[in-house]
C-alpha cells in the first residue's frame, strides 16, 4: 500500500536546555545530514502546534503535554519560510509539488533530559551549543532558526536574561 503525499507543510522544532544547548540529530537516509526536528502535517486541519509536538515524540521520544517532560515550554515563534524542496525528496509529494512552508518553533528541556531516537529516521544525536549546532545543520534554514534562538527567546519572553 502506497502512503498519501506528504502534506507541503510543515514544521522545525529547535529544542535546547535553558543554557541554550541545541539537539540536533543526524539522518538515517542521509549520514552527515544534521538537523532540529522537522515534519510535517498528517493532517490539512491539524494544527502547527500538535504536529510540532507529535514529530518530537515520534523522533526524540521527547513527549511534551499532560504526561511529557515536566518544566518542558514549546514556543510557537509565530514565523515561517518557504523554500524549495530538496529534489532527492520531491518523491514523497504529489506531483508538481516542489516547495514546502516551515513553522518554526523552540522547546525548552531540561539539561539531562533522555532522547529516544527513531532509528528509521535518525541514527545520533548530540547537544552542542546553539552556534556549534547551527554551524553543523546541512540545511541554512534551520542553521539560522537556531542561530536567531537567544534573541527569539528574548522576544518571546523578555525577563530570561534575569534567569541564570
Amino acid at each position: 500500500m502506497q502512503k498519501p503525499p506528504k502534506i507541503p507543510e510543515s514544521v522545525l522544532v529547535v529544542i535546547h536546555t535553558p543554557q541554550l544547548d541545541v539537539l540536533i540529530i543526524e539522518r538515517a537516509d542521509r549520514p552527515g545530514f544534521w538537523q532540529s526536528v522537522t515534519g510535517s502535517k498528517d493532517r490539512l486541519d491539524e494544527p502547527f502546534s500538535e504536529t510540532a509536538v507529535r514529530e518530537v515524540a515520534e523522533e526524540t521520544g521527547i513527549l511534551v503535554g499532560a504526561n511529557g517532560v515536566a518544566d518542558a515550554v514549546l514556543r510557537d515563534w509565530q514565523h515561517e519560510i518557504e523554500y524549495e524542496i530538496y529534489p532527492v525528496w520531491r518523491h514523497r509529494y504529489a506531483p508538481g509539488v516542489t516547495r514546502n512552508t516551515e513553522h518554526w518553533f523552540s522547546l525548552e528541556v531540561p539539561a539531562g533530559t533522555p532522547v529516544t531516537l527513531s532509528p528509521r529516521e535518525h541514527t545520533a544525536y548530540v547537544w552542542l551549543p546553539y552556534d556549534q549546532a547551527a554551524a553543523k545543520c546541512f540545511s541554512s534554514s534551520n542553521s539560522e532558526a537556531i542561530l536567531q534562538l537567544p534573541e527569539r527567546l528574548e522576544r518571546l519572553e523578555p525577563r530570561r536574561g534575569a534567569r541564570s
